[in-house]
């Protein structure tokens, strides 16, 4: 290898070429692309809000500019000449200006961000400058202008754009480096935003999307890195079986969105029969649910498992003076609020200094025409002589003017023409400058009031171009959705209890339940064991298994109840515990720790049932007592790592189950959080009521829709909701409705009999319409009449519901309101009722949930014990029921 270096030496010397180290060219190199990737390719400006490949188009479009559409191949062609790549990068770059609708009128098939369709070539389609444009993006005279990469043409360093562009229009780009994503915000939003900001008054920014949608920004951070926007598709219940989604979360399109779907339905982590994309115009996709599949659940499931629910994380980085500067989006809003005052300022100055020479030669011209200064020319031979004649004759007239004459005002005095002179008219000209006078004046108040100059810009933006520009994106805060609690269980768990197996490819051992892949079970052994561990297809627990489910977090209404004997003689005690927190895969002893200890009576309650069972002792000496009930509603709930209370200290025989039991946890709040639009028992929003396992809430819809559901905090609620609250099924609801087939007002009064199924109360014509509904007991209503032509108006009348028809059944039409013209319906205050009571809750065996902990250790004081001595025990009978809730032994 060396003789051949050598030679290659020798003949690079024959041939007086030498060798040059390349490693620091390198290292130059890569810095010098990694600054034109920032500065010339991926990043915008803050002047103006363009990378340089947009600035170039929107130059070129202006260069184009005759009012009519250009191809768009032909566009690209012109802008090649400022921009150094190729064709089809500025292609793609003026496609996604012209989706944004904002600078380009667009014509032909230029995409579809929906659907993710993408544009026909170049050559098919057509663009041109839109008027808003036109209006905030150009004015040559204010513009900076630089040589183009060739040195053949000039294009601006910056275009005068005087709006917040880049906010609107929202930007992306990955550099060497470095990265920025800028949202889009709404356009009218921005423009209040400065207007504000002029005003010296706080303003706030948030995205707005063109795919709308529901969008929460609670961690927005004005935009910075670090921040994060959840969107979310806008979805509802068309039917039972039957889902509809319309808006669509910005970033995904209909496709992706339908793939994810499909992935998910694959998975197993929900359910679908099959979807249709309807998608035109407007989203509309329509996804098909078996039988018995909730879609409130569903509707959860497609947010926790779906594109249906997408993140951003924005970052803020623009260009300012050749640097990356990373900056929120309201002090990007301020600066280019900033930079439009002072390019209002500078078109101010600019067109002030126009009109003032256009009054300076106004006022020559006049001077050199009516004074007949043209005639001191006629007898010079020479120009400096003319020029000189002009500037003589002109000296006695120009006191007022307010700069001095110059040789290039005289030459143009003499380019006018005879005819001009001879048709002069000095009235006219006396007006032109009156009127440049009044321009003058009107441009130097707009120069000292430059701040309200700016304002009043903004709102005229705002009132020719807003129309049709509200914000599309639905602001709201998002309740997390737990995935545990919404995925479609489609996998089998056995267990093998003997040999303590657990998990999902056991088929030929028991079954316990339905479950999923991302579930969490819940495991307790006969040696007084209890372990959650992950849903796998086989997973070693401890032999002897007495209980498996799965396992919910932060679930208090579970109680579990458990006797056990407390090493190998040891005493008996009993216990009640719930587990709301864990440590996966981690053993918990929930006996006294000793060794040998075994679990006698083991059961899992869902709503803290509380049951009886009989003790029986052994016939151990002298032992009187030997048989005897013990209820668990008289046991505290403690922490699952208390020892329990003393049940016996003599060897038992056996343990039976008496009496099953109800609930010993008090009726559970459940509030409804407005914000949110859920259901939720941390106390947050309007307390809706006290639920038992029974219990149900009354839904009605101003479509004239009722019915009843089962309270759990995964429903999604309709957006016409009127009435929400705890279904009393004896108490009646009172409705005034417009029939719009008969024309006429009725009043009903109906139960809710079906509690399973949406039922309407009102007449199904298109006109039919509800005034008022109420669920008070004796609820009045005030009528309006409307006052006819000739007639005087006839007095409010009011109604008592009760006494005006009695209760029927919900399809029935109704008593007639009255035959006179109604201007409105509304309700009054109620008439006193006394409500039939329900049964309180003291009645019943309760035990504050707030009890329930698990950090408590404290042993509680024994409420069942015997005084024999002997320690005599054996091992307890297997009697494990099939359900896995309660075992006895």
């Amino acid at each position: 290898m060396s003789e051949e270096n050598d030679d290659l030496l020798n003949e690079q010397e024959d041939n007086n070429e030498t060798i040059t180290r390349v490693t620091g060219m390198y290292k130059d190199w890569f810095l010098d692309y990694a600054s034109y990737v920032i500065l010339e390719r991926a990043v915008p400006a803050i002047e103006d809000g363009f990378k340089p490949v947009q600035r170039r188009i929107m130059h070129s479009m202006k260069d184009l500019d005759d009012g009519r559409y250009n191809k768009v191949a032909n566009i690209v062609g012109h802008t090649m000449q400022y921009h150094p790549h190729g064709d089809a990068s500025i292609a793609d770059a003026m496609v996604q200006i012209g989706q944004k609708d904002l600078l380009i009128d667009t014509q032909g098939n230029w995409g579809n961000i929906l659907t993710g369709d993408s544009a026909a070539a170049s050559r098919y389609i057509e663009a041109r400058l839109s008027k808003f444009a036109l209006d905030v993006v150009y004015n040559p005279k204010i513009t900076e202008w630089q040589a183009s990469y060739d040195g053949r043409r000039k294009e601006p360093v910056n275009l005068p754009v005087m709006f917040p562009l880049l906010l609107a229009q929202g930007g992306e780009g990955i550099a060497v480096g470095l990265s920025t994503k800028i949202l889009p915000h709404n356009f009218i939003e921005l423009i209040d935003a400065s207007v504000k900001h002029l005003q010296g008054k706080r303003f706030k920014l948030v995205p707005d999307f063109p795919t709308a949608g529901i969008a929460d920004f609670t961690d927005y951070k004005d935009g910075m890195r670090g921040g994060r926007v959840r969107i979310r598709a806008k979805i509802s219940q068309l039917d039972k079986n039957t889902l509809v989604i319309t808006e669509i979360p910005f970033a995904t399109n209909t496709s992706s969105l339908i793939d994810s779907i499909l992935k998910a339905n694959d998975k197993g982590k929900i359910k679908i029969k099959k979807i249709e994309d309807n998608t035109a115009a407007d989203v509309e996709i329509l996804v098909h649910l078996p039988s018995g599949i909730s879609p409130d659940k569903t509707i959860d499931a497609l947010y926790a498992f779906t594109n249906c629910e997408t993140s951003i994380s924005p970052l803020g980085c623009v260009i300012e003076d050749n640097k990356p500067l990373f900056i929120g989006v309201s002090e990007m809003l301020r600066r280019s609020t900033d930079n439009t005052v002072q390019l209002l300022k500078s078109e101010l100055e600019i067109k002030l200094g126009e009109f003032e020479e256009q009054w300076h030669f106004a006022s020559l011209e006049r001077i050199f025409i009516e004074n007949r200064i043209y005639r001191d020319i006629e007898e010079e031979e020479t120009w400096e002589g003319v020029i000189q004649a002009i500037d003589k004759g002109l000296q006695p007239h120009i006191k007022h003017l307010k700069r001095a004459i110059t040789e290039e005002d005289i030459v143009r005095l003499t380019e006018i023409r005879i005819k001009r002179i001879s048709k002069f008219d000095i009235d006219k000209a006396q007006q032109k400058i009156d009127a440049l006078e009044d321009q003058i004046a009107e441009v130097k108040h707009h120069l000292a009031n430059l701040i309200d100059y700016a304002i009043a810009y903004f709102e005229r933006l705002k009132k020719e171009y807003g129309a049709g520009k509200e914000r599309k994106t639905e602001i709201r805060t998002f309740d997390d959705v737990d995935a545990t609690k919404v995925v479609i269980r489609n996998t089998k768990l056995y267990v093998n209890r003997e040999e303590g197996f657990v998990g999902t490819s056991l088929r030929k051992d028991e079954y316990v339940c339905d479950c999923s892949d991302i579930d969490d079970i819940i495991v307790f052994t006969r040696e007084g064991i209890m372990m959650v561990t992950k849903v796998d297809s086989k997973t070693f627990i401890g032999k002897d298994i007495i209980h498996v489910a799965v396992f919910k977090k932060k679930d208090k209404r579970t109680i579990y109840n458990m006797m056990y004997r407390d090493g190998k003689g040891g005493p008996t005690y009993v216990k009640r515990f719930a587990v709301t927190s864990i440590t996966r895969d981690r053993e918990y002893d929930l006996t006294n720790g000793n060794k040998n200890s075994v679990v006698w009576y083991f059961s899992a309650n869902p709503n803290g049932e509380a049951e009886v069972v009989t003790i029986f002792l052994r016939q151990v000496g002298s032992i009187k007592k030997l048989k005897w009930d013990i209820d668990f509603a008289e046991i505290l709930i403690k922490g699952r790592a208390s020892k329990g209370n003393l049940v016996t200290k003599y060897a038992v025989k056996k343990i039976e189950l008496k009496e099953k039991g109800v609930s010993t946890l008090k009726p559970r709040k459940i509030w409804f959080d407005d914000t949110v639009q859920r259901l939720n028992v941390d106390g947050r929003g309007e307390l809706v009521g006290e639920f038992r396992g029974e219990d149900r809430i009354l839904i009605i819809r101003q479509s004239g829709l009722v019915k009843t559901i089962i309270p759990e905090v995964t429903t999604h609620f309709d957006e016409d909701m009127i009435v929400m609250e705890k279904w009393i099924p004896k108490k009646p609801i009172s409705a005034i409705y417009y029939d719009g087939e008969k024309e006429r007002y009725f009043v009903k009064r109906f139960l809710v009999e079906n509690e399973s199924k949406e039922e309407s109360f009102i007449s199904d014509h298109p006109n039919s319409q509800l005034e008022i509904v109420s669920t008070d007991w004796r609820p009045m209503a005030e009528v309006e009449f409307t006052k006819e032509r000739g007639k005087d108006r006839k007095d409010n009348m009011e109604v008592n519901l009760e006494e005006f028809i009695a209760i029927k059944g919900i399809g029935a039409l109704g008593n007639q309101l009255t035959k006179d013209k109604i201007n409105q319906v509304s309700l009054l205050d109620p008439l006193p009722y006394e409500a039939p009571e329900e049964v309180p809750a003291e009645e019943i065996e309760v035990v504050d949930e707030t009890d329930v902990s698990d950090e408590t250790t404290e042993e509680s004081k024994p409420e069942t014990s015997t005084k024999s001595e002997s320690n005599d025990s054996e091992e307890p009978p297997a009697g494990l029921d099939d359900k896995g809730q309660i075992t006895l032994f």
